[in-house]
Parts: C-alpha cells; structure tokens; sequence
C-alpha cells in the first residue's frame, strides 16, 4: 500500500510523481516561508517537469481547503468531545493547531495535486537517461 509504485507513497515521501526517486522538494520542511513550497524544476533522477502548465499549483488551493477542513472538524471534535473544552477553547485549540500546521497542509497539497495529474512509470529514469 505504502510501497515504491503507490501514489501514497510519493506523497508520504515527498518523492517525484513519475518515478518515485528524486526528491519533490528542494529543501525539508521549515519555517522559512520562501522555502516551505519552493519546488525544484525539474526531477533531479528523471527530469519530469514539475511546473507542467503556468500555474499549474492553484488548484492545490482546493485540495489545501479540504485538508484544512477536515483539521478544523477533527480538531474540535476531538477539543469538545473528548477533551471537554469550551467552545471558544475550542475555536482556540483549531487556530493554534492550524498556524502550527500550514506549512504541512501546504506542502501535502502541492504533492497530492500533482499525484492526481501524474502516474508512475517504473521505467521512466532509464527512459531518461536513454536521451
């Protein structure tokens, strides 16, 4: 489920769409907001081009929202249900977590949009490495 040739696999490692090998992004996860979503051009193993359209990402801004979502409900259900809090501590809790947790939903955004549009190919670094 988890292994090489899985779409889960390229998001949960931040690992090239296409051949599953070079890395997604230039730099790990930071606080630096110019390098929290900075992608490198291309593949570094198979030379996919990651910006396959101009502005290609927006439609990661749907996929951010629905993450985002889902954080804020399980957040508060989990605030007022089991921890019992407030309402208003509640509300709290979700914009705590949710600042803490932007520059995760960010960059899971942008690599499961992209794995929506791009399909693995097992052959596809030798592919390259034949032009």
């Amino acid at each position: 489920m988890f292994g090489k040739g899985s779409k889960l696999y390229s998001i949960f490692n931040s690992k090239c769409p296409r051949c599953h090998e070079g890395e997604f992004f230039k730099y790990k996860l930071n606080l630096n907001p110019k390098k929290i979503t900075t992608l490198h051009d291309n593949c570094p193993k198979c030379n996919f081009k990651y910006m396959m359209e101009p502005s290609f990402f927006f439609g990661a801004m749907y996929v951010n929202y629905a993450l985002a979502v889902a954080l804020f409900v399980a957040i508060f259900i989990i605030a007022k249900v089991f921890i019992g809090l407030s309402i208003l501590h509640s509300f709290i809790a979700i914009v705590i977590v949710s600042l803490i947790l932007t520059p995760v939903t960010i960059r899971l955004s942008r690599i499961i949009w992209i794995n929506l549009f791009v399909s693995y190919k097992k052959d596809a670094k030798e592919l390259q490495s034949e032009k």
